[in-house]
């Protein structure tokens, strides 16, 4: 059934396609969201460049015909658009709490509007869409249809893990060792198998459980392969610890895939993992020309203000997390803390043994082998031969993300890292933020390959407080 949907600000501002987004259905912009639009597009933010891109599109509309009366939106859809005032008459309906004549009052007063207007007319049911969890409250309380906007949401409980078990006998096991691949007609349950490409396989022996190989499924050949890299390859102290992590290894030294994103609680060794493997294949095999590490610039809690100095001085902060992986990677902790387990996080060394190699990643900096950097100068630029590696991704939104990826230049390998369920940004959520959007949207592809890490590997009491608080 065809219907209206009128649109809050913060969907526009959050996606400024969204537009487009309804298919055949008629969309309802209250004049009031074009004026808080008007407000945000002086912002420097992501924010600002929504507001102006959505008031060029509008733009646009309006020479198909009047916006007032409603202009066909040109995706070939059917959908149509129409811009609404707000009616004061329809305002002084509103319960006396709601009177104020705020923003979200005026559009819930146009959203009530839209729907008598149609119950006299027979008009097509109406829907109020806001990712205002107060408006849609309002809305629900006055009698109106409110959902949120959902069109780049993902379900985490169901998020794509990257891996899976299946049942092999140990004749296919063996054939797989020994001749380097395994068909995936092979297995017993091949038929109810819907692998995803570069999908890490744990194949178990059904005679003995306990009997376990390793594997990747190959899109292209529909075959399994045996890890060719995580097992031969030790980047210093930093190696394998858990299956997972073994995957994740594998990919991140396979230069053919291009795009890798590694989820998983705090201390599953998402970061340092990367940059492990990234300074090895720049310093060590020279796959690639620089290990790029960036960060979204979101803090934990109440902002400390404005940071003095060049910008390398104001990063400092929002890049120690990073340094201290690296210090870890470079020498800077003792030799015990890092025996053969790649340790999600950083581990502090003696402080003298510390000072003594912290300028280890500043001479990489030196030689142009490393740069560290903010995410927020990165609109623009082409990034070609480069390990770049986006730390705390679960902090953007899908529009930056996507941002990101299309700076990637040839023979450029980017990995991005972070916790759903750590998220700092107010804009988004688990489900809606970037990485988790990134992960469903390349499931499957090629050239991408992902890896959900479940056992945390800093200490038994990180592991235990991510488990428990």
């Amino acid at each position: 059934m065809r219907k209206t949907f009128v649109l809050d600000t913060n969907v526009l501002l959050h996606d400024p396609q969204a537009l487009t987004r309804f298919e055949d259905n008629a969309v309802v912009i209250p004049i009031e969201v074009v004026e808080e639009i008007d407000g945000f597009k002086r912002d420097p933010s992501e924010k600002g460049r929504n507001a102006r891109q959505i008031s060029r599109l509008l733009d646009a509309l309006r020479e198909k015909g009047n916006l007032a009366d409603g202009v066909p939106i040109d995706d070939g859809s059917g959908g149509t658009l129409q811009v609404v005032f707000c009616r004061s008459e329809t305002l002084a309906q509103l319960p006396p709490e709601l009177k104020g004549g705020n923003g979200d009052n005026n559009i819930l007063a146009v959203a009530l509007e839209q729907l008598r207007s149609g119950l006299i007319s027979d008009q097509p049911p109406v829907v109020l869409v806001t990712k205002d969890t107060n408006l849609r409250i309002k809305a629900d309380a006055v009698g109106l249809t409110a959902q949120d906007y959902t069109t780049d949401k993902v379900d985490i409980a169901d998020l794509y893990p990257g891996v899976c078990e299946l049942m092999a006998s140990a004749t296919a096991m063996e054939q797989l060792k020994s001749e380097g691949g395994l068909a995936l007609a092979a297995l017993p349950a091949a038929d109810a198998v819907a692998l995803q490409a570069n999908e890490g396989v744990t194949l178990v022996d059904q005679a003995q459980p306990n009997h376990t190989l390793l594997a990747r499924f190959d899109a292209a050949s529909r075959r399994l392969l045996p890890l060719q890299r995580a097992g031969k390859v030790r980047l210093g102290k930093v190696s394998a610890r858990n299956r997972e992590q073994t995957f994740a290894l594998d990919l991140l030294l396979d230069p053919a895939v291009q795009l890798l994103t590694l989820v998983g609680k705090a201390g599953t060794g998402k970061t340092l993992l990367a940059l492990a493997a990234g300074l090895h294949q720049v310093a060590d095999e020279h796959l690639y020309e620089r290990l790029l590490v960036t960060r979204p610039v979101i803090s934990l809690g109440k902002e400390i203000g404005f940071l003095p100095g060049s910008l390398e001085e104001k990063m400092g902060p929002w890049m120690q997390p990073i340094i201290d992986n690296l210090d870890f990677l470079l020498g800077g902790a003792d030799a015990d803390e890092g025996r053969g387990a790649a340790r999600g996080g950083s581990a502090a060394g003696r402080p003298g043994a510390q000072r003594g190699n912290r300028s280890n990643w500043t001479d990489l900096k030196g030689m142009g082998l490393l740069e560290v950097e903010a995410i927020s100068y990165i609109r623009g630029r082409s990034i070609p031969r480069q390990f770049m590696v986006v730390d705390e991704a679960q902090n953007l939104t899908p529009h930056e993300v996507k941002t990101i990826v299309t700076r990637v230049g040839e023979g450029t390998k980017i990995v991005f890292t972070g916790d759903p369920y750590q998220i700092d940004n107010p804009y988004v959520d688990a489900e809606s933020n970037g990485l988790t959007w990134l992960v469903e949207r390349f499931k499957g592809q090629q050239l991408a390959g992902h890896v959900t890490l479940i056992r945390g590997e800093r200490s038994e009491l990180a592991e235990l407080a991510a488990n428990l608080l």
